[in-house]
């Protein structure tokens, strides 16, 4: 019986705490998107003016909002394949070499995500300054693509490692180039990972700030502006842009939850 109301308590503890984190996560998110429906200025839910929905049409007018945006498309364009294809290439070296070589080589490749950002952004700018290259949107990409190739790498890693090696030697056996091993037996089972890794390294690019805001210079990305918007007295436009975002995450998580539930 001592043991029932044990468990039961402790159940009730992990309720409990369940429910505080989920609040703590989620409950400014919400007060986010309820400011954007408020006509107050600055965004507030405390004092609530009046139910409104100008704030969206707003959005259009917001050139250097609108400008930022299209810079983290930009950079996200030449991000994302340089790092997955950079973390497939690692990968594949570090999944097929065998040696002590092989632990320092993943020490060296897995030490850009272990760097901060910052350390990064501003190593980005003193190197390409030796070269004339000035802080814009070229050296944000570099900085970028410094750590985000080392996630791909991990996530194919982890999908090289489960693979028949047995396939790839009948192919060879087979007369098949190396080429033609990599096309038709690697790639199509990599293909599920490199989808992962690139829809991750796409987030990782477009969320970015410790990096980029010490790498961009005078030009501005989305996260860049919002933050600078956020230390200064800014419209909801900022909420109704956010409240864009989850909808669209929303949107697309359900998509894909259904998608998996109707294939099942």
């Amino acid at each position: 019986m001592k043991a029932v109301e044990t468990m039961d308590r402790g159940d009730a503890l992990l309720n409990i705490f369940i429910g505080m984190f989920v609040m703590f996560m989620f409950l400014p998110l919400i007060l986010m998107m309820l400011a954007a429906f408020n006509s107050a200025s600055p965004p507030s839910v405390t004092s609530w003016e009046e139910l409104t929905l100008a704030w969206f049409p707003r959005l259009l007018a917001e050139d250097r909002l609108i400008g930022c945006l299209q810079n983290s498309f930009r950079i996200a364009v030449f991000v994302v394949p340089a790092s997955v294809l950079l973390g497939l290439s690692a990968a594949i070296l570090l999944t097929r070499l065998e040696g002590q070589a092989t632990n320092l080589l993943y020490a060296c490749l897995i030490s850009p995500m272990l760097t901060p950002g910052i350390v990064l952004g501003i190593a980005t700018i003193v190197f390409w300054r030796h070269f004339g290259v000035g802080a814009d949107l070229y050296t944000t990409i570099m900085a970028q693509t410094t750590f985000i190739a080392s996630f791909p790498m991990l996530i194919i890693m982890a999908r090289l490692q489960r693979q028949d090696r047995a396939q790839e030697e009948a192919a060879l056996d087979l007369g098949a180039s190396p080429f033609f091993l990599f096309r038709r037996v690697t790639f199509p089972f990599l293909l599920p990972a490199i989808l992962t890794s690139a829809a991750l390294a796409f987030l990782l690019s477009f969320e970015n700030y410790n990096t980029t805001v010490f790498s961009i210079g005078g030009s501005c990305t989305l996260t860049t502006e919002i933050a600078a918007q956020a230390r200064r007295a800014h419209t909801p436009v900022i909420n109704a842009l956010g409240v864009i975002f989850v909808t669209v995450t929303v949107i697309f998580s359900l998509v894909y939850t259904l998608r998996k539930q109707w294939e099942k």
